[in-house]
């Protein structure tokens, strides 16, 4: 079984923002396999469902981004899931606006969601799918650049990008981690 998460803030508020990369991917996902995600456990909007033959829960945590760790490590313990079956699609401004880049492990970078799931899951041994979002012209804007909502002239972008890692996420159920980073990277 696959846990496939999707990092963000919760929709309500923060929707169509950068910051919320992940829960767009979760969400193409989610629609294009008829998965609902509409039941609530471990402070988490989740659902599931099948994907290429596999079993796979896909969730977007509600603890807000700085905290994801914490829903995700319950998912994993109460569905004994290995990390190397965790999946997680977030927002990256260290790569370019619209690109996207798939790891097979890595360390959390300047990711609060990732430095809580790095630090909640004990490894850094888990698959990621990020999101360029590119960075904001001035670095004291950060803040405002992530949760600020997304100008109509990136909203095309970011939408083909999410597509393009959604896409990425069947591969890897598909194929392996290998074989989707030669794919998309």
């Amino acid at each position: 079984m696959y846990l496939i998460v999707g990092l963000g803030n919760p929709e309500d508020d923060y929707s169509n923002t950068r910051h919320n990369m992940g829960f767009d991917v979760i969400n193409k996902l989610a629609e294009e396999y008829k998965i609902q995600i509409n039941k609530s456990k471990f402070e988490s909007l989740y659902g599931m469902g099948e994907i290429n033959s596999k079993k796979v829960i896909i969730i977007k945590p509600q603890t807000y981004m700085n905290l994801s760790g914490e829903s995700v490590i319950k998912f994993k313990k109460y569905y004994k899931i290995s990390n190397k079956e965790i999946i997680v699609a977030y927002d990256d401004m260290d790569l370019e606006l619209g690109s996207i880049r798939l790891k097979s492990k890595g360390g959390p970078g300047t990711h609060n969601g990732m430095k809580s799931l790095v630090e909640n899951l004990n490894t850094e041994d888990f698959i990621r799918v990020r999101v360029g979002i590119g960075k904001p012209e001035n670095k004291e804007d950060t803040i405002n650049y992530v949760i600020g909502k997304i100008p109509q002239k990136e909203s095309s972008i970011l939408d083909e990008s999410t597509s393009k890692a959604k896409d990425s996420i069947i591969e890897i159920l598909k194929n392996g981690i290998d074989f989707a980073m030669n794919k998309f990277n």
